[in-house]
């Protein structure tokens, strides 16, 4: 069973929801995850692959703030073969593609704007994420 783990949920997510407002407030920009690293890995080195950049080595340096604050890094277990992992990676990245966006872009951004498109888009990650886990865990017995 997963920590249940409030408080650092509650600053996860105001930290969140802190860079999406502030990635909007100076770039006019959503913070949804995929289109920021496609950018990256599609774009010139210009000011427009700079904030992103700069705003993916956030996410990748934030652990080391949290060492820096409490003395630890996070626990990560992962359950999965890494062949689950890339096949879960894959599907993950042609749901990206089809679905025009990220559960980051859709779920924190689009949601938080009313779109009726990104309400749609998260109702449906959600309903797969669930469906998943029953039939993983209770069908396939994972």
């Amino acid at each position: 069973m997963t920590e249940f783990t409030p408080l650092l949920s509650f600053g996860g997510g105001l930290l969140i929801g802190l860079a999406a407002v502030a990635l909007m407030a100076v770039h006019g920009r959503i913070a949804g995850i995929s289109g920021i690293l496609a950018g990256v890995l599609t774009s010139r080195f210009d000011q427009e692959w700079a904030w992103r950049a700069a705003f993916l080595a956030g996410m990748v340096a934030c652990p080391l703030v949290l060492l820096g604050v409490t003395g630890q890094l996070p626990e990560i277990t992962v359950p999965s073969s890494p062949l689950l992992l890339v096949i879960g990676g894959f599907l993950t990245g042609v749901g990206v593609t089809f679905g025009s966006g990220c559960t980051s872009g859709h779920g924190v951004c689009g949601m938080s704007r009313l779109s009726v498109r990104s309400i749609m888009a998260t109702m449906t990650f959600m309903a797969t994420a669930v469906l998943t886990v029953f039939l993983v865990r209770h069908v396939f017995g994972g």
